[in-house]
């Protein structure tokens, strides 16, 4: 079974994978042509940590651990859209791409969000 088809049938994983990718090239770019350091690095730090984090998330030993690592996913997506706007605000980015990586980083922080709603509620209820 490939990689790809495991992705596929989890949005979120497929979702925060992409994420990770984008955040990678922009990164990459941003290092490359704008000799930026500091901040990409942070970027591509706690922009591949999402998903990362969700896949330990699935073999959490508790339901209670589940949710500790889907909120410490949260922190790092959190922290990742710091880090998108302060690269778009200092001019390290365009707004293209600001735009892109901005909408997809509040989709994941929805998602999440939701997630942890759910789970907390379902560890209340059993």
């Amino acid at each position: 079974m490939s990689c790809k088809y495991l992705l596929m049938k989890n949005p979120f994983a497929t979702k925060s994978y992409a994420f990770a990718l984008n955040v990678i090239e922009v990164c990459r770019c941003v290092m490359t042509d704008r000799k930026e350091y500091i901040m990409s690095k942070q970027l591509t730090r706690s922009g591949t940590a999402v998903g990362a984090l969700y896949r330990e998330a699935q073999h959490a030993e508790s339901r209670a651990d589940f949710i500790h690592k889907l909120a410490i996913a949260q922190k790092e997506c959190n922290e990742s859209i710091y880090w998108i706007d302060l690269l778009r605000d200092s001019h390290s980015i365009d707004e293209t791409t600001y735009c892109q990586l901005r909408r997809d980083g509040d989709e994941l922080m929805r998602m999440l969000t939701t997630m942890i709603k759910t789970a907390k509620a379902n560890l209340n209820r059993g």
